[in-house]
């Protein structure tokens, strides 16, 4: 029977005893019904699961033993950064989940002309919460013990001075590009930077301001795709051909 998984944002080692994060112990108590006795999986986002007891169980509060550890060799050798156009509401989550499920290893939100949220001071503060709630919920369910990280909404021209100067492959989703996923060549065990535009698509200013920070364009296909559908599905051909979807 598969255990259920639970992110604790503390240090864990075998022997450890740690008292669960109020939502986490609800979880398990109110909805699985877990008592004293029985198991459960912990991770911090390190590389490691780590095999759990319930020592004690009420309503709002589960204290767990830690008694063993294993690392989790499930992360892409593609290491795909994804540079989003800011989305509404469930859009945004659908597209944090699924990126997560699919390998992600970072998320770059941006605001840019034609983007129809915009998101300033304590309402950016908790709407990057809830996105990072939404990776790590995501990592529970398909086994990561990393979680990506997910970082603090920026203009697109802010945001692309703040991406880490390597030489990792940087693209633009483009219908009319050149370049195609079928075409394209990386190296082995490369990183790739994917940007994605938000509703209203990315607008020619922005267009530049991309290919000055040294993107290039890429075709998905024919269609033009929505933004909750683009950077899913290049994930996913990418990962086929450089990942680990085989």
């Amino acid at each position: 029977m598969r255990l259920t998984r639970v992110h604790v944002d503390t240090v864990l080692a075998t022997g450890a005893k740690i008292v669960l994060p109020e939502d986490a112990a609800a979880h398990l108590v109110r909805v699985l019904r877990l008592q004293p006795g029985d198991a459960c999986v912990l991770f911090n986002g390190d590389g490691h699961d780590y095999d759990a007891r319930i020592l004690a169980a009420s309503k709002r509060s589960v204290e767990a033993e830690v008694f063993g550890a294993r690392v989790i060799d499930n992360e892409s050798p593609l290491q795909i950064t994804l540079v989003q156009g800011v989305a509404r509401g469930e859009k945004m989550d659908l597209i944090l989940q699924k990126a997560t499920e699919l390998g992600i290893a970072a998320v770059v939100p941006v605001s840019s002309e034609r983007s129809e949220v915009r998101l300033e001071g304590e309402r950016a503060d908790k709407r990057v919460a809830h996105w990072r709630s939404v990776v790590v919920s995501a990592c529970e369910q398909s086994g990561r013990a990393c979680v990506p990280a997910v970082a603090a909404p920026l203009p697109l021209q802010s945001a692309l001075t703040q991406l880490p100067a390597t030489t990792s492959a940087r693209f633009l989703l483009d219908p009319e590009a050149a370049q195609s996923t079928a075409t394209l060549s990386l190296p082995v065990n490369a990183g790739c930077v994917l940007a994605v535009g938000p509703e209203g698509g990315w607008s020619p200013r922005d267009r530049e301001i991309l290919r000055e920070a040294g993107f290039s364009g890429l075709r998905l296909g024919p269609r033009i795709l929505r933004t909750e559908t683009a950077g899913l599905a290049a994930i996913a051909a990418l990962q086929a051909r450089f990942g680990d979807l085989t």
